[in-house]
C-alpha cells in the first residue's frame, strides 16, 4: 500500500500549522513564491511516480520470476522490522550517491534548491528519480513481498517530512539513533563544514558508522540552498 497519498492531506495541515505557529512566534519560514514551487514540484513528482512504479513493477515481477530465493511471509512482524531497519541502510546509500556521484546528484539537487528550510521544503521531490529502483532489487532476490516494501519505503518516507522544521531544537538522546529535525538541517546546509552530511531517512546510526555524521553546532547557523543558485522559480 502506498501509504503516501493517505498522507498528503495531513502533511498540508502540518504546513498550515507550522505556518501559524512562525506567525505568532515572529519567526516565519515561509515565502509564497518558494513554497509555490515546493508544492509544484511534489506534484510532478508524483505524477512522475506513476511511470516508475510501472517500470519497477515490471523489474519486480522479472526478478522474483527468476531470481527470487523464497517469498517471505507478508503476516511475519520480523520481516517487516527487518525490511524496515534494512531499507533505511538501502536508502543512506543511495541518498549518499545522490550527493557524492555527479549523475545521481543532478536527479536529487532538486531536493536541495530552497534557501527556505520548512515542512513546504519536504515536497521539493525530484521527477527524475531513474536509479531509485536499483537499491530494492536485493529485497526482491531475497523474498520480500511486494506490498511490505512498498509499505515501508511510503513510511520511510513519509517519517522524512517532519525533520524538515527550523522550530524544533536538539532531542537529547534521540539524535544518537534517529533523524531528528537538527541533524537533518544540517543535512540541507551549505556551509563548508556541513555539506554531504547526514544521508540516513531515519536512522542516523548509518551517518555514525560510515563518518559521514556532523552535529548542529551552536555557533555555526545553518544557511539553506545550494553554492551555485539555480535562480529560478519555473519547477520544471
Amino acid at each position: 500500500m502506498d501509504l503516501i497519498l493517505i498522507a498528503i492531506p495531513f502533511f498540508f495541515l502540518l504546513i498550515f500549522i507550522e505556518l501559524a505557529y512562525g506567525l505568532l512566534r515572529g519567526n516565519n519560514t515561509y515565502r509564497l513564491n518558494d513554497s509555490i514551487n515546493s508544492i509544484s514540484m511534489g506534484s510532478l513528482s508524483r505524477l512522475q511516480s506513476l511511470v516508475i512504479l510501472g517500470f519497477s513493477g515490471s523489474i519486480y515481477e522479472i526478478v522474483v520470476a527468476r531470481y527470487q530465493l523464497v517469498q517471505l511471509a507478508d503476516d511475519a512482524l520480523w520481516v517487516w522490522i527487518s525490511c524496515f531497519i534494512f531499507y533505511d541502510f538501502a536508502y543512506y546509500w543511495k541518498h549518499r550517491f545522490g550527493h557524492e556521484v555527479s549523475l545521481f546528484w543532478g536527479s536529487h539537487v532538486a531536493h536541495h534548491q530552497s534557501e527556505d528550510y520548512n515542512l513546504g521544503t519536504a515536497l521539493r521531490q525530484t521527477s527524475i528519480d531513474f536509479h531509485g529502483f536499483l537499491f530494492l532489487i536485493p529485497f526482491f532476490i531475497v523474498g520480500v513481498p511486494g506490498e511490505v516494501l512498498v509499505a515501508t519505503v511510503s513510511l520511510n518516507l513519509i517519517y522524512q517530512f517532519w525533520v524538515h522544521t527550523q522550530h524544533v531544537p536538539k532531542l537529547g538522546p534521540i539524535e544518537w539513533i534517529m533523524v531528528t529535525p537538527s541533524n537533518h538541517r544540517v543535512h540541507h546546509a551549505r556551509n563548508d563544514q556541513y555539506v554531504d552530511k547526514n544521508y540516513g531517512g531515519v536512522f542516523i546510526i548509518w551517518d555514525r558508522l560510515f563518518g559521514t555524521f556532523q552535529d548542529e553546532l551552536a555557533d555555526e547557523p545553518a544557511v539553506y540552498g545550494l553554492r551555485k543558485p539555480l535562480n529560478s522559480w519555473n519547477p520544471l
